[in-house]
């Protein structure tokens, strides 16, 4: 029996560090795409350091993902035991690390607030001054996302106008309407836009529109944290096992 409960914990030990593996793919392959995504998203994480910090621990999270479920693997069918407690230990290190991360985010959420937003781009946004990262960055998300400040156009009342702008309209180039939402894309009516014209303008705040185009993944993230997490501590408890059952 005792050989039997063994070779049954080494296959199980092969599933779970098969599913890590898996798991250390997407992540790494999630992070390459934010980094190298031409759509407009790869500039925004350059400008954002904290994004740009991220997406870099993204793919060094799933770099060693991926090394330390093949390991996990190779361990557990070769029955190597210096291979397992290799693995345990870093496995280890990166649950720690993970639920560290998770422990932070949720003491930091506030940073994340429809007020906080609106409170820094009443603050330091300077229209299309595209020399400033910060105006910059807001600057691609509204003609990505086709929308306007955080809450809507009137969000732009308080900033003030650049000094050789001729028009009176609050509303910075980056809210009128483009026949394409990138840079390169056309006005539709740019003048008709900038002098307060609505039907030219996107009204609908970056907030909204870009909770509701990530709330889904938000949940699914949350989610695939929850699994992993519950595979690498499935993992780390069949190392164990099958360590102290080789002879």
């Amino acid at each position: 029996m005792e050989g039997d409960c063994l070779s049954c914990m080494k296959y199980l030990m092969f599933l779970f560090n098969f599913f890590i593996f898996l798991g250390g793919a997407c992540l790494l392959g999630v992070g390459i795409w934010v980094i190298v995504d031409p759509t407009g998203f790869r500039e925004i994480v350059a400008a954002n350091p904290l994004l740009f910090t991220g997406a870099y621990i993204m793919l060094a999270m799933g770099a060693m993902l991926f090394l330390l479920g093949f390991l996990g693997c190779c361990g557990a069918i070769r029955e190597n035991k210096c291979l397992l407690l290799f693995f345990f230990m870093f496995i280890l290190l990166i649950f720690l690390a993970e639920l560290s991360a998770a422990i932070l985010a949720f003491i930091f959420r506030e940073n994340l607030t429809r007020e906080f937003f609106t409170k820094e781009l009443k603050k330091h946004y300077l229209r299309n001054n595209d020399t400033d990262v910060f105006s910059s960055t807001w600057n691609s998300v509204m003609i990505t996302f086709a929308c306007c400040g955080v809450n809507g156009p009137e969000d732009f009342e308080a900033v003030p106008h650049l000094s050789h702008s001729s028009l009176e309209s609050t509303t910075p180039e980056a809210c009128c309407q483009r026949e394409l939402q990138s840079r390169e894309g056309m006005f539709v009516n740019k003048e008709a836009c900038l002098t307060g014209v609505e039907r030219f303008q996107n009204r609908q705040g970056c907030y909204t529109v870009i909770l509701n185009s990530f709330e889904t993944y938000v949940y699914l993230a949350g989610a695939l944290a929850i699994g992993v997490l519950a595979i690498e501590l499935f993992a780390m408890i069949f190392a164990m096992c099958l360590f102290r059952g080789i002879q």
